[in-house]
């Protein structure tokens, strides 16, 4: 607690006198809001909430990518007061019986009733009723009938959809007259639910928390440690995004004087309050504004000028950008500035045509049409009148990967971006170009049909199977667009297009790349022929990690070179094959310890089946490293942490295992799990260890539990005894290094 209270005191000190006064106002608010409270649920994964106004304030707060959010909010609102709970759960069911969450339910509507014993509706929750009438309060039922009506209590909480059939407007003057508000709601449950909307337009209960300063937010938090999210100080003045602009412009655009924490958390809180802000909030957007039209060129990050987490106000600039964006109708967009940098410019003389695609149903997914948006150049998409009921949309961009939690952006945090096709005639348009893609959900397609493209630029684009070698060499390579794809129906990889323009073998590579998607299907016995291909994109930026598996697989930029190289993918290329494993492992035979191990089979089998390389494609598994690291690990005593934590030393086991059983086993043994009845299936880690065990060593033939505790690893004397039946069997590597005393 000590801690927090430091923070807070630090961000005064920042922010002066107005936060100074507002510690007071708070002081005695969150006394009586967290008074008895120590810890509440975590039902599910809860959502944050937007701390917006200069009067709103965070009750419990949590963490989100490190850095403080809330989750639970409050403010007044004229003569009435608003709490806000970042889940629908803590106000349904049971969850007010979990730790001290119903004595936070409780003080919260003593705070916004201004009383001990506040009459109050609950509505949709009659065990929640109870709890609060044995607290003392007086309950009133909620109005009956399809259309309610404000009711008669001095508090609301409301645990269902009741406001969706309330105008806000009528909410927001209840509460003004006086009228206590608790409501809950999870922002990125709902954005799931309602693709191609936005908590800042379309969601009601935010268009009635508007006014008190506060919003649902789109990102989960989670709790600091354990399951649970503690009340242990007074949040940080930073989490309200007000005050973390005050402390923006105080510090200007270079802050090394403020801490990296205050740093981070000032940028987040103003980025998640843009992200949900209407166009026409007063509260942000006119002093954001007035700033903007001050740093007109503050925003543009570049990989040789990012923008770093000292940037405060530029990344501020650059969110409000994004949010402009966000809002702006196709017609309108601009070029944003840093588009020329990334994902690059496309030239002026390039000429803007019409693209036809077909689209057939076999394939689901981003479907590549060849056509590319030139960045603030308005792109007409046409479809049939009967495809409108397939559900389809339009993506700009490959670049999917959102980098806002990065300490630096070498390019923009969001780039790409989709439009519902839900008219026959669609305006697209992106501030930072990219490729077009047609996204199809999995069987919404029952008939194929044209979709038809206008004002497009062409890109490279090669299809094996399809696109002529002669017309690829003398025109389709050199397209103007700086993007380019090689496909196949097994594998895209999108590349910048200068990796292509020498490119004279394309088929080749797609061959080469289809025989890794099978040799990967091969492994785990499953089918080669996909209805979505594996897609490969290189960025100048990614979320996380150098590569990181998904669909896309995304890369930075250095690997695009292996991409578009058949030579470079048969010398080995391990990145590309251990994200391309990723996709292929199961939860049934990955246990804690083993995310980034079990995926490197897949590294190992292409390399070895494939690729003109000797040795195992990884400098860390040649034979003396390896036998290093072994040796080290059996002089320590095999601690099976030291092995969870090292995805090297437990790659070996996995390889002792290939080198005496081979492939074949793995793939009996992989087989025999895609085909386990769900009540077959592991439930646990334990269960998934013991099953590994006991499953390879009958598809081997030999009984393995003295191999498994030889490395430590945790097996069930139960699962032991289920295979002594079986001849032991130990590598000679280990009789070797284990120590003599055994």
């Amino acid at each position: 607690m000590k801690q927090h209270v430091l923070h807070w005191f630090v961000g005064c000190v920042v922010l002066g006198a107005a936060s100074a006064a507002l510690a007071d106002v708070i002081d005695d608010h969150l006394a009586q809001l967290t008074e008895g409270v120590g810890q509440i649920a975590k039902p599910g994964s809860p959502g944050q909430v937007c701390v917006i106004g200069p009067d709103a304030f965070a009750v419990v707060t949590g963490s989100i990518n490190n850095r403080r959010a809330a989750l639970v909010a409050a403010a007044p609102l004229g003569r009435g007061r608003v709490v806000v709970f970042g889940h629908n759960g803590y106000l349904r069911g049971n969850t007010f019986k979990q730790h001290d969450t119903g004595r936070l339910i409780a003080n919260a509507v003593r705070w916004a009733g201004r009383g001990e014993k506040a009459d109050v509706c609950v509505t949709g929750n009659r065990a929640l009723s109870d709890y609060l009438a044995g607290q003392g309060h007086a309950v009133v039922k909620p109005t009956a009938g399809d259309k309610p009506s404000m009711p008669r209590a001095r508090v609301l909480v409301v645990t269902d959809h009741w406001l969706n059939g309330v105008q806000p407007k009528a909410v927001e003057s209840w509460v003004r007259r006086g009228g206590g508000l608790i409501v809950a709601d999870t922002g990125w449950g709902w954005l799931q639910l309602n693709q191609g909307k936005s908590l800042a337009d379309d969601h009601r209960v935010n268009r009635v928390l508007r006014a008190a300063g506060l919003a649902i937010g789109p990102t989960s938090v989670r709790p600091w440690r354990g399951d649970t999210y503690a009340v242990d100080g007074k949040p940080h003045p930073l989490v309200n995004a007000t005050h973390a602009l005050d402390a923006a412009i105080k510090w200007g655009d270079r802050a090394e004087d403020a801490s990296k924490e205050d740093r981070t958390l000032a940028g987040g809180s103003i980025a998640d309050a843009l992200s949900v802000l209407p166009a026409d909030d007063k509260l942000l957007l006119p002093r954001i504004r007035q700033l903007k039209a001050k740093h007109p060129n503050l925003a543009v990050p570049t990989k040789k000028a990012p923008l770093k987490s000292e940037n405060v106000l530029a990344r501020v600039l650059l969110a409000y950008d994004m949010q402009q964006i966000h809002q702006t109708p196709p017609a309108r967009i601009k070029a944003h500035p840093s588009a020329e940098a990334f994902p690059g410019a496309v030239p002026r003389s390039a000429k803007r045509g019409k693209h036809t695609v077909t689209i057939t149903g076999k394939q689901d997914g981003w479907v590549s049409t060849g056509a590319y948006a030139a960045p603030g150049e308005l792109v007409v998409v046409k479809v049939p009148k009967h495809a409108l009921n397939s559900k389809l949309s339009v993506r700009i961009g490959c670049h999917k990967d959102d980098i806002s939690r990065r300490d630096q952006w070498r390019r923009v945090p969001r780039i790409s971006k989709t439009f519902a096709i839900t008219k026959t005639s669609t305006p697209t348009a992106s501030a930072f170009g990219g490729l077009i893609y047609i996204e199809v959900p999995r069987g919404r397609v029952t008939q194929p049909f044209e979709v038809q493209i206008t004002n497009a630029v062409a890109a490279p684009y090669y299809v094996l199977g399809e696109t002529d070698l002669g017309a690829w060499r003398k025109t389709i390579r050199h397209h103007p667009a700086p993007w380019a794809e090689l496909a196949s129906g097994k594998v895209v990889v999108s590349v910048p297009s200068h990796h292509v323009r020498d490119l004279d073998r394309p088929d080749e590579l797609m061959k080469f790349w289809d025989q890794v998607s099978d040799a990967s299907a091969e492994l785990i016995a499953q089918p080669k022929d996909r209805t979505r291909p594996h897609r490969f994109v290189a960025d100048e930026q990614i979320s996380v990690g150098y590569m990181h598996s998904g669909y896309p697989i995304m890369t930075h930029l250095d690997a695009a070179a292996s991409m578009a190289s058949v030579d470079k993918l048969r010398a080995g290329t391990w990145g590309l094959y251990h994200e391309l494993g990723h996709n292929h492992q199961h939860r049934d035979w990955t246990f804690a310890g083993t995310t980034e191990v079990t995926c490197n089979l897949f590294s190992l089998y292409v390399i070895e089946t494939l690729c003109d390389t000797e040795g195992p494609g990884h400098g860390a598994m040649k034979p003396e490293r390896r036998r290093q690291r072994l040796a080290q690990y059996l002089k320590d005593g095999a601690p099976f942490d030291q092995w969870k934590s090292n995805p090297f030393l437990a790659l070996t086991m996995y390889a002792q295992l290939q080198e005496q059983f081979g492939w074949d086993t793995y793939k009996r043994v992989f087989a025999e799990y895609r085909a386990l009845e769900k009540s077959q299936r592991p439930r646990n880690d334990d269960e998934k260890r013991d099953q590994w065990m006991v499953r390879f060593s009958n598809a081997a033939g030999r009984n393995l539990g003295p191999f498994f505790q030889a490395w430590g690893v945790p097996t069930s004397k139960a699962a032991r005894d289920s295979i002594a039946h079986l001849p032991v069997w130990m590598p000679d590597e280990m009789k070797s290094l284990r120590p003599q005393a055994d």
